[in-house]
C-alpha cells in the first residue's frame, strides 16, 4: 500500500487530528497548524494503516531490516510497537530520566545491535537526535529513523537517513517573532513534552 501526504494528511483530518489555531509546539516554537496524533493512534486501524504504508517504504528504502525497533516514549511507543509488528521484529522505548532518554524496565541492547529508531512526527529533529544518542550509548547502532509525518519538509537533519511517510513544512515562529494572527490568539500547548 502507498499513501501519498496528502492521503495521510486527509487521515488526520478525517480523524479530527489536523488542528488549527494557535500552538505551541514540543520545541517552544509556535504555529497555526498541530497534528493531534493521539487522535489517530487510538483507533488500531488508522494506526495499522499508517504504520503498514510506512512499513513498505523502510522495506523499500534499506537493503538489510534492523534487528529491533526502538522509539521514544510517550509519542513513539504506539507506532514503534506497530512498525515492529508490521516488519516482525521486537519494539522497546526509550524513556527520559532526569531529563535523558535511557532504556529502562529490563530493556537492553547487545553491542552492535541494529536499530530503526521510530517516531511520531518530526519537526526539528531534537527528541530523534536525544534518541539515537542514548541509543548508540546504550551499544546500539542506528541505521535509519522513521516517522509517520515530517513536519520540517525534509529539513530536518537527525543525523541518519529519516524515512518519512509524509512530509509537509508547516509555518512555525519564534515566539518574539510571530505574525500578527497569530499574536490575536491565546497560545495552547496539546502535546505532552514538558507537562507536569
Amino acid at each position: 500500500m502507498t499513501m501519498t501526504t496528502d492521503d495521510v494528511l486527509d487521515m488526520f483530518r478525517d480523524a479530527g487530528a489536523l488542528l488549527e489555531g494557535h500552538f505551541i509546539l514540543s520545541s517552544g516554537r509556535r504555529s497555526p497548524v498541530f497534528l493531534q496524533k493521539a487522535l489517530i493512534f487510538k483507533n488500531p486501524v488508522l494506526t495499522a494503516t499508517l504504520c503498514a504504508a510506512l512499513a513498505n517504504k523502510v522495506r523499500d528504502s534499506l537493503d538489510t531490516l534492523p534487528d529491533i525497533i526502538i522509539a521514544p516514549a510517550m509519542g513513539g511507543v504506539i507506532p514503534g510497537y506497530e512498525m515492529a509488528r508490521q516488519l516482525g521484529l521486537e519494539s522497546l522505548y526509550m524513556e527520559r530520566e532526569d531529563g535523558e532518554f535511557t532504556l529502562r524496565r529490563g530493556f537492553t541492547l547487545e553491542q552492535g545491535q541494529t536499530v530503526l529508531m521510530v517516531e511520531d512526527i518530526v519537526t526539528t529533529g531534537l527528541s530523534s537526535r536525544e534518541t539515537i544518542a542514548a541509543i548508540t550509548q546504550a551499544g546500539g547502532k542506528v541505521v535509519a529513523g522513521c516517522c509517520i509525518f515530517d513536519r520540517s519538509g525534509g529539513d530536518a537533519d537527525i543525523g541518519v537517513p529519516l524515512i518519512s511517510l509524509a512530509a509537509k513544512r508547516f509555518p512555525d515562529y519564534d515566539p518574539d517573532d510571530l505574525p500578527a494572527e497569530l499574536q490575536r490568539m491565546e497560545a495552547i500547548k496539546p502535546g505532552s513534552r514538558g507537562l507536569s
